[in-house]
Order: C-alpha cells, then structure tokens, then sequence
C-alpha cells in the first residue's frame, strides 16, 4: 500500500484487479479521452495487470497505481517519472459508477501528499482534451494550476484536440525566484 486515505487505498496492482479493470477500462464513456479503445478484452487486461503489479514505482517512466474501495478496484492513477527523479506527470481513471463522489479527487490528493512529503518531488504536472471539463475541473480542485492551452495540438481517435496544461508545484518547497 502507497496511500491509504479516509475511503480508499492506493496500491499497488494484485492479479485478481483484472476482471474490475477490463470493465471500467470497456466502458466508452471512461475511455473516451484515454489513449485506449474499449473495449478491453480480460485476456488484454490479466496482461496489463500483470505488467502494472511488477512494476516500479521509483524508477523513471509510468507507473499505474490501483485505487481500491473497500478492495475492490475503482480506478487507477498513473504516474510518469521524469529521469531525473524530481517531477512527474500524472494521469487518473475511474469507474464511471464511482464518478461524481469526490474519490478521484481524493486518490489524487493521498498521491500527492505521498510524492511531495514522503519522495520530495518538487512538480506534479497533467494534461487533459480541453474537452474533458470534469478532469481540468478536478486537477483544479486538487490545487494544480492551469500553464496553459495548446490549440489543436494532438492528433488523437481521428481528431484534432486541444490540450490543456496543469502544474502543481510541491508547497514544502521554496518558490523558485522567477526573473522579469
């Protein structure tokens, strides 16, 4: 276990995460803005699990994280460590049944606390389709601040979309002194 906050834990994944996992990551309305198609056959999904559960949370690249609510996998939170340890992009999915109850919103703030208290990183930053309002509505929820729109910039499911960017600066840390 990672993070373990008032509902949920964050966890790393078990193999029995992958019937859970092949549901919410089917459903289209989840995968709409996600870079996957639904659906996700199980066979598919007992691979990827399996491929999440061995890897390493402090090596540079992604790493998913399983959210669990009363052990049953609701989500996962993604996290792409930057080479040089310090920073790192995150991303997060939840089940569309389990949208709209503030769990998202806590997965995210028990991650970010473990990645700034207990491993120091100084920025988390996201990204999402413009388009997605309820995720730019939960990064700023969380605290991250919005650095930007990138207009028509990923070609993504036959489409071009626009990208919205968000920082989160680790506030244990001094502000960087910015000059004009």
């Amino acid at each position: 276990m990672f993070v373990r906050t008032e509902r949920l834990t964050v966890r790393r994944f078990l193999a029995g995460d992958a019937e859970w996992f092949a549901a919410y990551r089917s459903d289209p309305v989840v995968a709409r803005f996600q870079g996957w198609e639904a659906p996700v056959p199980l066979a598919e999904a007992q691979q990827t699990v399996e491929r999440f559960a061995a890897g390493d949370p402090e090596a540079p690249g992604w790493f998913q994280y399983a959210v669990a609510l009363d052990g049953v996998l609701i989500g996962d939170l993604g996290l792409n460590l930057h080479e040089n340890l310090m920073q790192a992009e995150l991303g997060f999915t939840l089940a569309t049944e389990y949208q709209g109850k503030g769990y998202a919103s806590e997965a995210v703030r028990g991650l970010l606390q473990h990645l700034f208290v207990d491993r120091q990183l100084h920025k988390v930053s996201a990204e999402c389709d413009a388009r997605n309002t309820a995720s730019a509505q939960l990064l700023e929820r969380v605290g991250f601040t919005r650095e930007g729109l990138r207009l028509s910039h990923t070609w993504f499911k036959g489409e071009w979309t626009d990208d919205l960017l968000y920082g989160y600066l680790n506030p244990q840390q001094p502000t960087p002194v910015r000059s004009a």
